[in-house]
């Protein structure tokens, strides 16, 4: 029906077609209010998901600030780690060289002794003197090269290690120890050759079969390699007393042995083993039963190269000349060790002995050139070994010299080594001063 109004409808017809636009314009209302209602609601939740966002950025710029914060903290924390590190480092190092220091003249007082006539108690007594002094030596030094593997300053000469060789020396060394104590060493024949700081894994290895030997009461030890594509693992088999599930996690610390296992030694083997692996980048695996035995075993890289490098070892020396009648210069800060030195160079050694404190006293002496000089590394107030050998090569011109020092780090090692000087650590036996002086007198004529 139409709804137009026209001239001819009727009231009736009119009033219909009134009623009916009023209800469409109703209904147009209806529908404009409903859509009216539908936007104002989409705008108010807009408004009010704005402000929720808004509330949001404002928790996640707090957030950030705060994880800001946090990260400066830990930067600060870590700061200070490093330098407590660091600090720690410098003071076990100068700790331990002053605590070598009287341990080297000792050692030295009891080796002379040793060469006088003695009673049997006296010679009993000696003997467990040299023992407890030789447990403070190897405590002082483990203590020495923990501080060295913690240092960030550490560096590897990294080469191609031919692993039988050096199982060859192990055998020698780990031999007589295990045949003190009933056991049987078996040292497998490898071809193997890794890349490897060879000081570190000899140290590793020394350290893997000491333990081993430690712990086993009875039966056999075992040191052999098993091939795994690029690589090897180096392994350490014993039967001894094992390692309980409870004590694995600790076995690697500082000072930590087996509860009540009544075994000597100080509890850091295990712990420069983990330090020079974590250092290197070498895995260690651990398999282990108690009252059975375990397994230690060490990941190496194989070296691509097929030549072994070989240097030459005091063993290898020829039989080294004498040294009595030799003019030898001393030059050595620590008063104790120095007279120490004294004795068993003239008394021992047979050698004429001029002994200084310092560079400056050693270069004022008017005597003429020594044939050896043997110098501590540090001598106190910047002054140096090095610098006093230095002095006296241009005052007498090349003169064969010794460094023998309770700082043995790679640093020493190789301002020693750019003047064709040999680095010895303190405290050094009378055997290997002798070999050293002898070897430095040979080599210089």
């Amino acid at each position: 029906m139409t709804t137009v109004l026209r001239d001819e409808d009727d009231a009736t017809r009119r009033q219909q077609k009134l009623e009916r636009i009023n209800e469409v314009l109703l209904d147009r209302l209806s529908r404009i209010e409903s859509r009216r209602g539908s936007a104002w609601a989409v705008f108010q939740a807009a408004a009010a998901l704005e402000k929720e966002v808004a509330a949001r950025n404002r928790d996640l710029e707090k957030a950030l600030q705060n994880l800001s914060d946090r990260n400066q903290e830990l930067a600060l924390a870590r700061a200070a780690a490093e330098q407590a590190n660091r600090s720690k480092t410098r003071f076990l190092r100068a700790a331990s060289h002053d605590l070598i220091q009287p341990i080297a003249a000792a050692k030295l007082y009891l080796e002379t002794l040793g060469d006088t006539p003695l009673s049997p108690q006296q010679r009993g007594l000696l003997t467990r003197l040299g023992s407890a002094f030789a447990s403070v030596e190897e405590l002082m030094q483990s203590v020495m090269e923990i501080a060295r593997l913690d240092s960030s300053r550490i560096r590897f000469n990294l080469q191609p290690v031919a692993m039988g060789e050096m199982f060859g020396r192990l055998a020698d060394e780990f031999g007589p120890i295990a045949a003190a104590k009933g056991l049987q060493l078996k040292v497998a024949t490898s071809s193997a050759t890794v890349e490897s700081d060879m000081v570190y894994l000899r140290r590793i290895a020394q350290n893997l079969l000491s333990n081993a030997i430690k712990y086993t009461p009875a039966g056999k030890v075992l040191l052999g390699v098993r091939h795994d594509g690029d690589r090897i693992w180096m392994e350490v088999h014993d039967t001894g007393v094992g390692i309980a599930e409870a004590d694995r996690s600790r076995i690697f610390d500082e000072f930590q042995r087996l509860p009540n296992d009544g075994v000597s030694g100080m509890g850091l083997g295990l712990s420069i083993v983990r330090r020079a692996c974590g250092r290197l980048g070498y895995p260690i695996e651990m398999k282990s039963r108690p009252g059975r035995g375990t397994m230690f075993r060490i990941g190496l890289p194989l070296a691509d190269e097929r030549e072994i490098f070989e240097t030459a070892s005091a063993d290898a020396a020829p039989v080294p000349e004498g040294l009595g009648g030799l003019t030898v210069m001393l030059i050595e800060d620590d008063a104790g060790l120095r007279h120490a030195y004294e004795h068993l160079l003239a008394d021992s050694f047979g050698m004429r002995v001029a002994s200084f404190g310092s560079s400056a006293d050693a270069l004022a002496d008017p005597a003429p050139a020594p044939d050896v000089i043997i110098a501590d590394y540090n001598l106190g107030y910047g002054d140096t070994g090095l610098l006093a050998i230095a002095g006296l090569r241009n005052k007498f011109g090349v003169v064969p010299g010794v460094i023998v020092t309770a700082r043995l780090d790679d640093a020493t090692v190789e301002a020693c080594a750019d003047l064709g000087i040999p680095a010895h650590a303190k405290p050094i036996s009378v055997t290997q001063l002798r070999a050293a002086l002898e070897n430095a007198v040979r080599e210089q004529r």
